[in-house]
């Protein structure tokens, strides 16, 4: 059954400019200036250069607010219900939370083609070489197999129709394991170790080092050398040799290939901030260097108001004219807004980061870090915790003491033996110290190093050790020992 009824709603629309702002706090300064460019190409109403006094009174006049009024132009007055032009008409099915990702380019020889180059130079038949290509088809970018023979006999009769044996995959397989750089095509560790000690000139290290990875891998794993010494019968020395062998090797060939510098390079960090100290005055600016200053393009701004001061005898398509100019010089406002609301929101939040951590950012110690959550530094901008949340995300602040991310700063707080509020960073930073000057023969494990801290007036359970050390990336005491 079908009834009408009247019902209010209270909702909160953010406008076109407000939604562009938010987009605009969350990318960094490299993605930034990507958007621009993306944008400068999209909107022809948009060009690089600073805006005149003219221009921006030119701008002010034209402008509409949120609920679309206008006294000099309406554009409903020009457009009847049928008689919508063509790019209103097409829709955008994505949604605001859909990750958009820029196809990488490719630069040079990739490892798998120095592996197919490589194929190139052994006498083989087509039969041989189908399956050689499709075994290095196979393998990731470590460098490893880690599929079967049996798996890929059966995949290839049903990928291409080429017929095999178990026995001949594998013989294609040795085959492969055979080309640089050594290790790759095995199936795990163990393996990949073991092929690049064969390559190795043999000598009594190397032989036991072969000997510890056949047949002690497991007790190399969890580091435990007295079993090893017991094992092989080796002295201290020679075991230091041995291992001296072992640890020169290359875990993940694959990441070792020169083609992948390129990639690598690219994932350099670009500091949205610069801090300067100036005998203890310190500044921040933004690092705008590679971003243009924008404008609307004056011949729009001419052109629309040309339309728009000339309604009588204009027809159809002279009226999808006026309409598509404003669309563009709309939208080039609201991108120069949100760029300048997002300069200003990201320069307000930074500046009382580091007044908030002043005494970090003078003497570049850890332990002098404040406690701070995202609420201390929305209490101080008036801005809301999301604001701050995606001010912090994802952005660097270049300092005389390295480039911090800017999350680096925020932490939680812990009382010391005095019943003062110290940061979580600040502990962290005195475990690490801890570790790195404890004896690697006999290296602390959780429960001494809680033990340490107490006595240094930070008192961690063993538990938040365990967690602070693992944040940290600092593997258990068993495996930081040394011989």
């Amino acid at each position: 059954m079908l009834k009408q009824q009247l019902q209010q709603k209270l909702q909160q629309k953010l406008s076109p400019a407000q939604i562009q702002v938010i987009k605009m706090l969350e990318v960094p300064t490299l993605e930034l200036e990507e958007r621009i460019r993306q944008e400068l190409e999209e909107n022809p109403a948009l060009e690089e250069g600073a805006e005149s006094d003219k221009e921006t009174e030119e701008m002010d006049d034209l402008s509409i607010d949120d609920g679309g009024n206008n006294d000099d132009f309406d554009p409903e007055e020009y457009m009847a219900d049928d008689d919508i032009p063509d790019y209103k008409l097409k829709a955008n099915n994505t949604s605001k939370d859909d990750k958009y990702e820029d196809i990488p380019f490719s630069a040079g020889m990739t490892f798998h083609e120095f592996l197919e180059d490589q194929v190139g130079l052994l006498q083989l038949s087509e039969h041989e070489r189908l399956l050689t290509e499709y075994v290095i088809g196979n393998i990731d970018d470590e460098g490893y197999l880690r599929r079967t023979p049996e798996a890929m006999v059966d995949d290839i009769v049903f990928q291409a129709g080429v017929e095999t044996s178990d026995a001949e995959m594998l013989h294609v397989i040795n085959q492969v394991r055979q080309l640089d750089p050594a290790g790759v095509g095995a199936s795990n560790l163990q393996e990949c170790l073991l092929l690049q000690l064969e390559r190795k000139e043999p000598c009594k290290p190397v032989t036991l080092a072969k000997k510890l990875i056949k047949d002690y891998f497991e007790e190399f794993s969890k580091k435990h050398y007295d079993k090893i010494q017991r094992g092989l019968d080796m002295d201290d020395d020679m075991l230091k040799q041995v291992m001296n062998e072992i640890i020169h090797l290359n875990p993940k060939p694959g990441n070792s290939w020169d083609g992948n510098i390129l990639e690598k390079s690219m994932t350099t960090i670009v500091p949205d901030f610069i801090l300067e100290n100036d005998e203890g005055q310190l500044s921040v600016s933004l690092n705008n260097s590679n971003v243009p200053e924008l404008r609307v393009n004056s011949t729009y701004n001419e052109m629309f108001q040309d339309y728009a001061g000339n309604k009588q005898n204009q027809n159809r398509e002279m009226k999808e004219a006026v309409l598509f100019v404003k669309q563009k010089i709309d939208a080039a406002r609201w991108f120069i807004d949100a760029i300048k609301q997002r300069q200003q929101t990201l320069l307000t939040t930074m500046m009382a980061i580091v007044e908030f951590q002043r005494e970090f950012f003078i003497e570049g110690d850890d332990t002098y870090m404040k406690p701070m959550i995202l609420k201390d530094i929305a209490d101080r901008t008036g801005y809301d915790i999301s604001t701050i949340s995606r001010v912090s995300n994802s952005k660097y602040i270049q300092t005389e003491f390295g480039i911090f991310p800017v999350k680096y700063f925020f932490s939680e707080s812990m009382t010391n033996d005095s019943g003062e509020e110290v940061s979580t960073r600040e502990i962290k930073k005195i475990l690490q110290d801890c570790i790195d000057n404890e004896d690697k023969r006999k290296p602390w494990n959780d429960e001494a190093l809680a033990e340490v801290l107490k006595t240094k007036g930070y008192i961690v359970a063993r538990r938040t050790v365990a967690k602070y050390r693992e944040q940290l990336n600092i593997p258990v005491a068993r495996m930081r020992r040394e011989i």
